[in-house]
């Protein structure tokens, strides 16, 4: 008998969210991220939620757009699919990520496990932090489409240890920004 009330407040709010979303969607507003970050031990947990007016596709093809990630994030010098076996690439980049008078040069290899038009994983195998895991879903309510972010980031730098919070949020909202624009510009007629 309790878990009535529970469904029924998950309904309710589900149901709120929904005519939101649509609402929304009607009066065609501007994608809204959103990127939140709390410190758990030696890591970051970094949370983020984006929903835009862009077909599901469009999205997928941005963020899963390795080989060109460089013209869509200006931070990144070089990106690259190095090895692909079926849905599971391994991907190199480097560059440089800006933090107010900072500057932090990064490189990483990491492995992306792909699930098509759903779920992105990606594990560090090699590069400047100690750790980074993340997972994004990708979902579609009509002509919204919703992408979940969470990360596990490591810092391994002084930086990162002394700004680790503030400058991871600050690049997450910054590379959303820039693929959730890319993603527009794709869908554009």
């Amino acid at each position: 008998m309790l878990n009535r009330p529970h469904r029924a407040t998950n309904f309710i709010h589900w149901l709120a969210c929904f005519l939101l979303t649509m609402s929304c969607s009607a009066f065609g507003v501007e994608p809204e991220i959103l990127v939140g970050i709390e410190k758990s031990g030696e890591a970051f947990i970094v949370v983020a939620r984006i929903n835009l007016q862009v077909p599901l596709r469009t999205a997928w093809e941005v963020l899963t757009d390795f080989d060109n990630m460089t013209g869509i994030l200006s931070n990144l010098a070089s990106s690259k699919v190095v090895r692909r076996n079926g849905n599971t690439l391994i991907v190199d980049q480097e560059g440089s990520a800006h933090f107010g008078i900072f500057s932090y040069s990064f490189a990483s290899e990491r492995e992306i496990r792909l699930e098509p038009m759903k779920r992105i994983f990606a594990r560090q195998i090699s590069g400047n932090a100690k750790r980074f895991e993340s997972e994004l879903e990708l979902s579609q309510t009509g002509l919204i489409t919703l992408i979940r972010y969470r990360a596990e980031v490591v810092p391994d730098s002084g930086i990162g240890r002394t700004f680790g919070g503030h400058f991871i949020q600050h690049e997450v909202e910054e590379q959303f920004t820039a693929m959730v624009a890319e993603m527009k510009r794709r869908s554009a007629p």
